[in-house]
């Protein structure tokens, strides 16, 4: 089996975290790379990336997050907030930042620029909002196996009030909607129910389908 399928074997959704241990910030570092790494809908990125680690925080997340322990007992709490809304503004920066980077502007590159600014600014807000929240979930798959290598626990959460979250964030300013957290941290040594339980996944033939 190889090294990647052994570590998703070997991840769960941690539900007692050791909050006596502290995950090592260059760990964190590959983690969070990993994340900035994933591929995305026409490379624009359309979410953002918060690592809280202040306590107070944290206990305000907690509140307004069922009391989910895993937010305060965890070393890094990550908190994916998309972009509420595809705006002619942010298309530009992510096209002018490529072609900066690459030194060059490729003409189908503009053209599909163009595609996108008479298309996404012209819908609505809210469908804009899930659009940008479906690329923030490719983000968390990411960091879900990102951290599974490093021998990171990690737990993806929705059970958050997004408003709250967005409030004690201060997110609405910065046109952001938070979508998913997830504590990174390790897996308490007792007090986990769900620890030593068989992982459980559909089986292959029910799972997937080849057409050939």
């Amino acid at each position: 089996m190889s090294d990647l399928l052994q570590a998703l074997h070997w991840r769960y959704a941690t539900k007692k975290m050791n909050p006596s241990k502290t995950v090592p910030q260059e760990t964190v570092e590959h983690i969070l790379e990993a994340v900035r790494l994933t591929a995305s809908s026409s490379g624009l990125q359309p979410y953002e990336l918060f690592v809280v680690t202040n306590p107070a925080l944290r206990e305000q997340i907690q509140a307004v997050a069922w009391n989910q322990a895993q937010v305060t007992d965890c070393s890094h709490l990550l908190v994916f907030a998309a972009w509420d809304n595809y705006t002619a503004e942010r298309i530009n920066e992510m096209f002018d930042l490529v072609n900066a980077e690459r030194g060059v502007a490729n003409p189908g590159w503009e053209a599909y620029r163009q595609q996108l600014l008479n298309t996404y600014p012209q819908r609505d807000a809210e469908t804009n909002y899930q659009h940008a929240a479906r690329q923030a979930y490719i983000g968390v798959g990411t960091a879900l196996i990102a951290a599974a290598q490093e021998q990171v626990d990690a737990t993806p959460m929705e059970g958050f009030d997004p408003a709250k979250v967005d409030e004690i964030l201060g997110l609405a300013a910065r046109g952001l909607r938070s979508v998913v957290i997830v504590p990174l941290g390790y897996r308490a040594d007792d007090g986990d129910w769900l620890v030593h339980l068989k992982k459980v996944r559909r089986p292959r033939a029910q799972f997937i389908t080849e057409l050939a």
